[in-house]
């Protein structure tokens, strides 16, 4: 199961630039994780400034 985004997503970046393999692009409002391309290796929760990456 992959990192889910949540609605306190400021649309900075930070975990696009992290993610290892790509699996973060821009959405409607904020940020998307693709699941299919997600490995749940953290990198992306633990460089968001505003806690917006929730664990699976």
């Amino acid at each position: 199961m992959a990192y889910k985004i949540t609605d306190a997503c400021v649309m900075c970046g930070s975990c696009a630039d992290a993610c290892p393999v790509g699996a973060i692009s821009e959405g409607d409002g904020k940020y998307v994780i693709d699941a299919d391309a997600c490995v749940d290796c953290g990198t992306c929760e633990s460089t968001c400034p505003t806690g917006a990456i929730e664990a699976p």
